[in-house]
């Protein structure tokens, strides 16, 4: 299954003393992403990483940078996030008014461009913009905070999303990753239902053995 889906460990749950660390396990285990989750105490109740951060990662991994942006206003930081390294840039579709001048600004940058939608946000508030976007990001969680557990119903959410994008001929273009809860034990299913990238936190970091632990992922 190793070749079918890409794992973007998130740092989040890392030790923010020793991100270094956090990257050579990555490297070791054989993630194909990081992912970077980026919360402003305002769209989410919690507070966590900004540009520099990202920049100060950069230097440190040829990994793919994924930052999934928590933020209300999200054109404000766009530019910063690009600039610091950033591969992918994801912003909430709850979070703006203008969500093509989000698209607009990403994809201006030279950046991939990811949309995400909450648990309770209707599929159809996305699917006008399919087209435009590389990644489509489904939380299987309430977003804002690690360790939660995963959402049942979000397997079937992933699910339609793909038979969308089938039916748009989009399934090779645009990747469904998949945020919240995802653990060893219901990844296989997550993928099954057609998800492309798998974010992992807790299940990662909360191990004795990321490396290894991300090693078992890649061979469900």
């Amino acid at each position: 299954m190793a070749s079918q889906f890409k794992l973007a460990p998130s740092i989040l749950s890392a030790d923010f003393s020793d991100l270094k660390s956090a990257l050579t396990q990555c490297e070791s285990g054989g993630a194909h992403w990081i992912h970077i989750d980026v919360m402003d105490n305002q769209f989410v109740p919690n507070l966590t990483i900004g540009p520099p951060v990202v920049k100060s990662l950069r230097p440190k991994t040829n990994k793919f940078l994924d930052v999934h942006m928590m933020v209300i206003n999200p054109e404000n930081l766009v530019e910063s996030f690009a600039k610091a390294g950033a591969d992918m840039i994801t912003f909430h579709i709850e979070a703006t008014n203008d969500v093509q001048s989000v698209i607009d600004l990403i994809k201006a940058t030279g950046t991939q461009v990811g949309l995400s939608i909450k648990p309770s946000t209707e599929l159809s508030e996305i699917e006008p913009f399919y087209d435009q976007l590389d990644l489509i990001l489904v939380m299987s969680v309430e977003p804002g905070f690690g360790g939660q557990g995963f959402i049942e119903s979000s397997i079937d959410r992933v699910r339609k999303i793909k038979v969308r994008l089938k039916e748009l001929c989009l399934q090779d273009r645009v990747l469904i990753e998949v945020d919240g809860g995802i653990k060893l034990h219901n990844a296989k299913n997550v993928i099954d239902a057609g998800a492309d990238v798998l974010v992992a936190g807790s299940a990662v970091f909360g191990t004795d053995d990321p490396a290894q632990t991300i090693k078992d992922f890649y061979n469900l």
